[in-house]
């Protein structure tokens, strides 16, 4: 690749201080940006966001590269926040990362990258990208280490995105990324991954949802009709959730101990027409168990669905690949997939991915799931 003026998304972790130094190394010219997409508590416990600049900036200057700080708060919010808040107060559980990728990363971000007269933008996300000469378009792969692969939360990038764009540690596992920023002596080299939604933070959820959605409680009952308890609101509950339900104790008088009806109770279903939270006991429940989905909002990497007929699929980050039948759905942007076998959870507002091999094809937001 010749000589080019790459712009690095520099978040002030690890990741995206290699992507920049292995860049400079090829001989590119690079400039870093600091991203800013939430400023709602900035001088509170929980948000980073300043730390992070002084992380990055400390990066840019052992790199010897410049640094811009950006503000993108607005957009984000108008983008991202809103539409997460819709999801909530709806009863679905939307994953604001897939859509930050594909309105802030790969949108605000880069269009401010190409005013700056960038060749190309690149990030530290785990993923790859290429070119295939035969089909004339460009592939989004899973990156080279299964265990940090990212390629789930940019599968809504299209052609025009992906090929102004670098992942240069997709090729990389973590470790080797390590211990590269700790030989070039990068003062984040051993900061530990952020985790979680970037504007909540390491903050209880719940906590923070509730500076933004009004509690409706309501009954919690199980799969015969019994009133366990109330909920506090089934925004602040999602399919599969154990933790928090306030439940614990109950169960059958003469129980034996080590019997079935001690075994934790799971999240199953919310009725909102009624604001019911349904819940039953055990991982393993009947109600918990999906053979088939129905997706909708469908964006493809090669701008067109892929054949009917099987490919793999995820319906939530770190879930191995699931064997599936791919049919296009009766209206457009719409698909379903029949599952070779029963899937835990799957949870209507979050993305079931298509993969085919280590491509990723695309994918849609989950609508509705059927046992």
């Amino acid at each position: 690749m010749n000589k080019q003026r790459i712009v690095v998304g520099l978040s002030g972790g690890v990741d995206s201080a290699v992507t920049a130094h292995l860049l400079k190394q090829q001989g590119h010219e690079v400039v870093g940006i600091f991203m800013k997409n939430w400023e709602d508590d900035d001088d509170s416990e929980f948000c980073s966001s300043r730390q992070d600049f002084l992380d990055a900036a400390s990066v840019a200057d052992v790199l010897g590269i410049e640094i811009e700080h950006v503000n993108f708060a607005a957009e984000y919010k108008d983008r991202v926040f809103a539409e997460f808040l819709t999801e909530y107060q709806a009863g679905r559980t939307p994953n604001p990362d897939v859509l930050c990728n594909a309105e802030i990363k790969f949108k605000a971000f880069l269009d401010h990258a190409m005013r700056l007269g960038a060749d190309r933008i690149a990030t530290g996300h785990y993923a790859r990208a290429r070119f295939n000469p035969v089909t004339q378009k460009h592939e989004l792969l899973k990156g080279l280490d299964p265990a940090k692969d990212q390629s789930y939360f940019l599968h809504r990038l299209n052609q025009a995105q992906i090929s102004k764009t670098l992942f240069p540690v997709g090729e990389l596992k973590k470790t080797e990324v390590r211990r590269i920023a700790e030989e070039i002596g990068l003062p984040n080299a051993k900061k530990k991954d952020s985790t979680g939604i970037c504007f909540i933070g390491e903050r209880p959820f719940r906590e923070f949802l509730n500076r933004y959605i009004s509690r409706e409680p309501g009954p919690i009952k199980d799969e015969r009709g019994r009133k366990l308890g109330t909920h506090v609101g089934l925004s602040f509950y999602t399919l599969g959730q154990r933790q928090g339900l306030g439940i614990g104790g109950v169960k059958e008088k003469g129980a034996q101990r080590g019997s079935g009806d001690h075994a934790p109770w799971f999240v199953a279903r919310k009725d909102i027409p009624s604001n019911t939270l349904w819940v039953v006991q055990g991982h393993d429940h009947p109600w918990l168990q999906y053979r088939r989905l129905s997706a909708d909002s469908a964006s493809w990497v090669s701008g067109a669905a892929p054949t009917p007929g099987p490919v793999a699929a995820k319906t939530r980050y770190r879930q191995a690949d699931a064997g599936c039948q791919y049919q296009d759905g009766a209206a457009a942007g719409t698909f379903a997939l029949d599952f070779s076998e029963l899937q835990w959870a799957i949870t209507p507002g979050q993305s079931a991915v298509l993969y085919d091999g280590d491509v990723c094809l695309g994918g849609g937001l989950i609508a509705s799931a059927e046992h």
